[in-house]
């Protein structure tokens, strides 16, 4: 039987900062902030523009400006939103400091506490607050066990190239377009790092309700909790729809990923899985063992902590990135658990058993705290304040342990929470879309892909849009992908195997297609919109525009994907030469697809092989824009080193 390696029980050890600071929605007047903390802390915010007086904000717990979130015994999440009495500076890097106030009274700054989120050099981190969205670094889908480098050190290192703190180079966002986490697929020392640190750091318990396990601590000590998680799901004949899907003889559950075998299932997990992929600190306080496994599993388990180990080692950098830069995050499936929505008949498997809607529920109530909260603070406090009073219960409760029933509640509302979308002003707009929970349904079949937004979504996008002369658009899928694997994901829907090949994409579900296309083609759509995505594990660049009209908008789809994460090569090599020689521009077949009606450019990378349009490694998305919001400089800033410019179509010819 399994069990959580024993945690040292000296508290007094811990350090201080957990993870952390992330900056998130910072400007010139407001200053949002995300750390986690061992304990409640007495904290001090210091800004330092080149030119003026250091400013000092109290970070008072339970202040206006700072909420202090118990996540159990020894683990506090500060949520900081602080309006700014005096504006800060723009286009220059403005030093900080998060001070800590020790009992004896003496501060003590980040060089003290976190070197390592300092450049050589620097006695604290900076940040740039632009003048205008001039330059965005962006990326999705990263994966701790994928055996590839981290885009977020590239992206560290680039930084580093520049100087740190050079305020011409500095992007103004760093957008993070999905798959932050993967709670559905997870390493077996991964997992076992989690459950270490939920013990080290006595983080909250839950009742499991239509589980095979009563509750977290017997899940955790389950013989079947490494890499057999599946069988902890009901086994009962009217809840036979959580485990019917079968694709190359393997059975799986309504949780579809190929890798669903460590599924996360408790808040407590999803938190420290948060925690673990983040920051380097939490890995100093745990030596996990590998616990008791059949051999197989053993192999595997040995296998994926080289590839772990390396993931840790650079997460001091991939901190020092987070810290430097603001970041927005949007979640896609992987973030909750594969195939998530993608059909109506999924929701209603999904959604109809207590067990898989509390595992669902509290993933998406990790991305609250953890990455939604950030993006727009305003409308989502009401939301945190509710998982707040949750959390101080279990904090009240001797046996640390969330109430059950206040748990369901607070996981109803936020499933049925319409508004993580969000909407940010300045040159150009930012507009960042939820392509999961306002899904437009198929009305023919429960089994085919829904859309990825709802009529509602779709025009709120387009009123948004209305008039503006440039936007940056983040949709999680390309809104434009390659047209072969979208066939191919359209065979299995007709097959009726949509969830085999995760056949979500924007032209899967024909009401959806139309009015994203009326949208584009429309005569108040006229500016020029560039649209971020991730999602396929493929990096890519098109341009777009509208046939046979005047004054059409001007499009622009790059895809950055992923971080950490890549497609199989040879697969992925045979798609993309498929696709220029069956969808040429001669080609009957492109009559066929919904997009008929639009020019599509590839731009080439220019260090792919002669005939390849889609750049497979790990990296991040570095797009430049000019004055009138259009892209001057397309590149991949590759994880194993270098960069790859996406230059633009030296013809014009549609693939």
């Amino acid at each position: 039987m399994a069990s959580i390696a024993t945690a040292s029980p000296d508290v007094a050890s811990l350090p201080d900062i957990l993870v952390g600071p992330l900056l998130r929605r910072v400007t010139s007047g407001r200053w949002v902030m995300w750390l986690v903390a061992s304990r409640r802390l007495s904290l001090t915010l210091a800004l330092t523009p080149p030119e003026g007086e250091t400013q000092r904000y109290p970070l008072t717990a339970q202040s206006d400006v700072a909420q202090c979130l118990p996540l159990g015994k020894h683990a506090y999440l500060y949520l900081i939103d602080l309006p700014l009495s005096r504006p800060l500076p723009v286009d220059t890097p403005i030093a900080y400091d998060v001070l800590l106030t020790q009992e004896e009274g003496v501060e003590k700054g980040m060089a003290e506490w976190a070197p390592w989120l300092c450049y050589d050099g620097a006695t604290s981190p900076s940040v740039v607050i632009a003048s205008r969205h001039h330059q965005l670094m962006h990326g999705s889908c990263r994966k701790p066990h994928h055996d590839s480098a981290d885009g977020l050190v590239r992206a560290d290192a680039w930084l580093a190239e520049k100087g740190g703190a050079a305020a011409t180079e500095r992007p103004a966002w760093l957008l993070m377009t999905g798959d932050q986490v993967y709670v559905d697929d997870v390493a077996g020392p991964m997992l076992r790092a989690i459950h270490t640190l939920i013990d080290r750091l006595g983080l909250v318990d839950e009742q499991l309700e239509g589980a095979t396990v009563a509750d977290s601590q017997a899940l955790y000590r389950s013989s079947y909790t490494y890499y057999q998680r599946e069988a902890l799901l009901p086994d009962i004949t009217s809840n036979a729809a959580l485990r019917e899907r079968f694709f190359g003889g393997v059975k799986k559950p309504v949780f579809t990923s190929a890798n669903a075998h460590n599924h996360l299932m408790t808040f407590a997990e999803m938190l420290a899985m948060y925690c673990l992929v983040w920051s380097p600190t939490p890995w100093r306080l745990i030596a996990p063992e590998m616990p008791a496994l059949a051999e197989k599993d053993a192999a595997l388990y040995r296998q994926e902590q080289a590839i772990i180990d390396a993931f840790v080692a650079g997460l001091p950098q991939c901190a020092r990135v987070m810290a430097h830069l603001p970041s927005l995050m949007i979640f896609d499936d992987h973030d909750v658990t594969d195939d998530w929505n993608l059909t109506a008949d999924w929701e209603r498997a999904a959604y109809g058993h207590p067990f898989s809607k509390r595992i669902i529920g509290n993933a998406l109530l990790a991305y609250l705290l953890c990455q939604g909260w950030g993006n727009a603070p305003e409308k989502l406090n009401p939301l945190v304040t509710q998982a707040h009073c949750l959390l101080d219960e279990a904090a009240k409760d001797n046996e640390n342990t969330l109430p059950a029933h206040d748990q369901d509640a607070l996981i109803e509302r936020t499933l049925r929470f319409q508004g993580w979308e969000f909407y940010l002003p300045g040159e150009p707009a930012i507009v960042v879309l939820d392509t999961r929970t306002r899904r437009w349904r198929s009305e023919r079949n429960l089994n085919r892909p829904s859309g990825l937004m709802d009529w509602e979504a779709l025009i709120e996008m387009q009123q948004t849009l209305l008039g503006a002369p440039s936007a940056v658009i983040v949709s999680p899928a390309p809104m434009f992908g390659v047209k072969l694997i979208e066939g191919v994901q359209k065979l299995f829907t007709w097959i009726g195997k949509p969830l085999v090949v995760d056949a979500e994409n924007w032209m899967a579900h024909r009401g959806a297609a139309s009015v994203l296309l009326h949208i584009w083609c429309h005569s108040k759509t006229p500016g020029n919109y560039v649209i971020l995505s991730g999602d396929v594990h493929y990096s890519f660049a098109y341009d777009i525009i509208v046939r046979h009209r005047q004054g059409a908008p001007r499009l622009w789809q790059i895809t950055s994907s992923g971080v950490k994460n890549t497609f199989p090569d040879t697969l992925l090599d045979v798609f993309d030469r498929l696709n220029r020689w069956l969808y040429a521009p001669f080609s009957p077949l492109n009559w066929f697809t919904k997009r008929r009606k639009l020019a599509i450019y590839p731009r080439d990378p220019d260090r792919a092989k002669a005939g390849e349009r889609l750049w497979n490694a790990s990296g991040m998305g570095l797009v430049t824009l000019d004055e009138q919001g259009q892209p001057t400089d397309i590149r991949q800033l590759d994880a194993r080193g270098g960069d790859v410019i996406f230059p633009p179509p030296k013809g014009r010819q549609k693939p």
